[in-house]
């Protein structure tokens, strides 16, 4: 004998336990985009905030859980850069840019690991294989630095020029290029440079030292007009009186040593201790 009533509540049984299911399955889907959205999150933190030594150790962590993932092993590889470990983050990288979802990006970051690492030849093979159209300020800042390397100074100008006008922010670049002057003995050009960088960001300290490293090779022994702090003006009157030195223009850096030591508002131990010790030549 059937019981109508009794299948009725049978068939909507199932109907009920299947629509949870369904429901359930649509939870953990959206779940589970929670959870990446809050990893993709935390993974942004721990890479652009977190101490470069804890952000190591966390991606070391996720890597182990999920070696599979492409981007763990990129942020670990940035990290370890981060954290000063440059031969490391190029064991990391050639892993990166062997997966199948690697970027052109992740050869130009693997290119910059190889040269903190001192592999300059293999850094240039690597960027010599990557595309032409790939043109991105990091490609080019590095093709500058190999540039310079080989004493290819057109080619060097050229890339400097190209990566500073691929920024928003090109005053490091410019102060690399300056640099890169200086060490032509171009040092009209290198002030030049420096005081471009310096329009764009007035508190690098190294554009100002390496200004004034500039002007003092061509005998400018006065400071420039660039705004500086205090304790930035008494080591930039070090610095310059050093330049002086070299250049033996001694009667020179003693007066700029001993304005520097005036100008500090501490101690000048480094300033104090140059001082004695060109006294003590110059008496001998």
């Amino acid at each position: 004998m059937r019981h109508p009533g009794m299948l009725s509540l049978c068939l909507l049984g199932a109907v009920l336990l299947s629509g949870c299911a369904q429901d359930q399955a649509k939870i953990k889907a959206e779940v589970a985009k929670i959870s990446a959205k809050d990893e993709a999150s935390l993974d942004a933190i721990e890479l652009n905030v977190a101490d470069p030594t804890e952000a190591v150790a966390y991606f070391r962590k996720s890597v182990a859980n999920h070696p599979e993932r492409t981007a763990s092993k990129r942020y670990l590889a940035m990290s370890l850069v981060r954290a000063k470990q440059p031969v490391e983050a190029v064991k990391v990288w050639q892993e990166v840019v062997k997966a199948s979802d690697s970027t052109m990006d992740d050869r130009v970051n693997y290119a910059d690991a190889l040269l903190r690492a001192g592999k300059w030849a293999e850094a240039g093979k690597v960027l010599s294989a990557i595309p032409p159209t790939h043109e991105t300020y990091d490609r080019y800042r590095l093709e500058a630095m190999i540039a310079d390397s080989k004493r290819e100074w057109r080619k060097a100008d050229s890339f400097y020029e190209t990566a500073a006008g691929m920024t928003t922010t090109p005053a490091p670049i410019y102060n690399n290029w300056g640099f890169s002057k200086l060490s032509r003995h171009d040092y009209a050009g290198a002030e030049r440079l420096f005081r471009t960088a310096l329009q764009y960001d007035p508190t690098m300290y190294v554009a100002k030292n390496n200004l004034v490293i500039a002007r003092g090779m061509q005998r400018k022994y006065d400071l420039p007009v660039i705004q500086m702090t205090q304790t930035e003006r008494a080591h930039l009157l070090y610095t310059l009186a050093l330049t002086a030195i070299k250049q033996d223009d001694i009667a020179t850096g003693k007066a700029l040593l001993e304005q520097a030591i005036a100008t500090n508002p501490e101690y000048f131990e480094a300033a104090q201790r140059s001082l004695d010790a060109l006294t003590a030549n110059v008496s001998h």
